[in-house]
């Protein structure tokens, strides 16, 4: 990528739009194998998997039922409150259904292990999750990710979706926020 291309606030790019597509496509095949007999109702969970759930439902060559969900545990900040609110919930009954959250990333583990207990207690055959990045380095609690795009290190990053402050989730590409903008 052109080093013109990329935001001054970013430190470096660590995954190319180039590298999210290919992979979400890897991804988006397995889903298809997986699930061929009976498409999954695939979760979004906003903000930040807007983009990771519009790519992948792309290059999942099934006729998936999308929906989403809000739902909260950080601030305005870099680091999560501990707290899970629901702020929309999903418009689908779930219950008999299989379903795929499909996340932007997977940080400390707490929001998504509340997430997965609410949505295990509404019946559903089977409850998997997509997420395109897990940093296992963060992790506070273990959580099986079925579909995995990319393990990444413990840095504050930016992009495809992901935000700081709700601003840089339209870039192309997932960059390390440059630590000036967030302790400055």
């Amino acid at each position: 990528m052109p080093q013109t291309h990329i935001h001054p606030d970013v430190d470096r790019v660590l995954l190319t739009e180039q590298q999210i597509a290919d992979r979400l496509a890897e991804l988006g095949r397995q889903i298809a194998e997986d699930y061929a007999d009976e498409p999954p109702i695939m979760v979004g969970v906003l903000k930040g998997a807007v983009m990771v759930m519009a790519d992948l439902a792309r290059a999942t060559d099934l006729s998936v039922e999308m929906d989403w969900m809000a739902v909260s545990s950080y601030g305005s900040g870099t680091k999560s409150s501990g707290v899970v609110r629901i702020l929309k919930d999903l418009g689908a009954d779930i219950s008999n259904r299989h379903v795929l959250i499909v996340e932007d990333i997977i940080d400390s583990g707490l929001t998504l292990k509340w997430l997965l207990a609410n949505l295990r207690s509404r019946g559903p055959k089977s409850v998997e999750i997509a997420t395109l990045l897990r940093k296992p380095d963060a992790a506070k609690v273990e959580i099986d990710v079925r579909y995995l795009g990319f393990d990444i290190p413990n840095e504050f990053v930016i992009g495809y979706g992901l935000d700081y402050a709700e601003t840089y989730r339209n870039l192309p590409y997932v960059g390390v926020l440059k630590r000036s903008v967030y302790e400055g």
